[in-house]
C-alpha cells in the first residue's frame, strides 16, 4: 500500500477526486490511503497566513516556509537529511520542477509514502525546496493556479500502477507510454494487443460497426491476430509521429517500424 499526504490550503478541492473511479476503489481496498491537510491549520495568527510578499520586489505572493515545515513535521516524517528515500520523499509541486513523466510514476510506486505539497500564489519560498523537499515536479509546460490539480494527477497515475488497482495488471502496460513488452508471447504466438513501448497508444474501436459514415478497420474484424497485431503497431508509430514525435528518439524500433515510418505523410500541423 502507498500513502500519499497532500498538503493543500484548498483541502476541499479533492472531496469529489478521491470519491470517484479506480481511486476510490483503490482506497476502499486498503490500497492506497490519500490523507488532505489543511495547511492554514499549521500558522499562528489569528488570520491564518500562510504567504508574505516576496524580498526584493515583484508581483505576487509566496508561500511561506514555517508553515509547510510544521505540516511536514506533524506527518512523521524524517528531517531531509536522515530520510530514506527507499521508502519515503517529499514533493514539491512547482512551475520549476522537473516534468512528472510514466517512468517517474513507475518510480514512486516503489515508495510506502509520499507527500505532496500544493505550490500556491507566485510560488513557494526556496527554502522549502532545499530543506524540506526531496524534488520538484511539474506536469506539464504551463502554468496553473496551484498545484493541487497536479498532486490530483500524481496521485491518479501512480495509484493506477499499484499491481490490482486496475484489475488487470497488463492494463496500464499496453497503454500510451507503457512500458511491456512488444514482443510475441511467451509460447511464441503474437500478441493481439501490441505493447506501447514508449509509444502513444493504438486507435480503439467498439460496437457499433458503423458510425458517422465510418466504419471499424477491417483488418479488426478479421480475426487474423498477426495483422491486427501490426495494424496496431503501425497506427501507433503514425499517431506518435504526428503528435508526439519526440517519443520515436526513445522508442524501441525494427526496421519494419523504421520503414514504415519513412512512408507516412509528415504531419501537417
Amino acid at each position: 500500500m502507498i500513502r500519499f499526504d497532500i498538503i493543500s490550503i484548498f483541502p476541499g478541492f479533492f472531496e469529489g477526486f478521491l470519491q470517484h473511479g479506480v481511486l476510490r476503489r483503490a482506497i476502499s481496498a486498503s490500497m492506497v490511503e490519500v490523507r488532505v491537510h489543511d495547511l492554514r491549520s499549521f500558522t499562528h495568527d489569528r488570520h491564518r497566513t500562510v504567504d508574505d510578499r516576496p524580498f526584493g520586489g515583484g508581483e505576487g505572493m509566496v508561500l511561506k516556509p514555517e508553515p509547510i515545515a510544521a505540516a511536514v513535521e506533524s506527518l512523521g516524517v524524517a528531517p531531509k537529511a536522515e530520510r530514506n528515500l527507499q521508502r519515503e520523499s517529499v514533493v514539491l509541486l512547482s512551475a520549476q520542477g522537473a516534468s512528472f513523466t510514466q517512468a517517474t510514476a513507475r518510480q514512486l510506486t516503489l515508495l510506502e509514502r509520499i507527500v505532496l505539497i500544493c505550490g500556491r500564489y507566485e510560488g513557494v519560498d526556496e527554502r522549502v525546496s532545499e530543506l524540506i523537499a526531496d524534488c520538484e515536479l511539474s506536469i506539464g509546460d504551463y502554468v496553473l493556479s496551484g498545484g493541487e490539480l497536479g498532486a490530483a494527477v500524481i496521485v491518479d497515475a501512480v495509484s493506477r500502477l499499484i499491481p490490482g488497482v486496475l484489475g488487470n495488471e497488463a492494463s496500464s502496460e499496453y497503454e500510451s507510454f507503457g512500458n511491456a513488452d512488444t514482443g510475441p508471447t511467451s509460447n511464441g504466438t503474437p500478441r493481439s494487443t501490441y505493447g506501447s513501448g514508449g509509444l502513444l497508444d493504438y486507435p480503439h474501436y467498439t460496437r457499433p460497426q458503423e458510425f458517422g459514415g465510418l466504419s471499424v478497420p477491417e483488418v479488426l474484424a478479421g480475426g487474423d491476430h498477426e495483422k491486427i497485431r501490426r495494424w496496431r503497431r503501425e497506427r501507433a508509430l503514425e499517431k506518435t509521429l504526428h503528435n508526439r514525435p519526440d517519443l520515436l528518439e526513445k522508442a524501441v524500433l525494427s526496421p519494419a517500424d523504421r520503414a514504415f515510418i519513412k512512408s507516412i505523410q509528415p504531419p501537417s500541423c
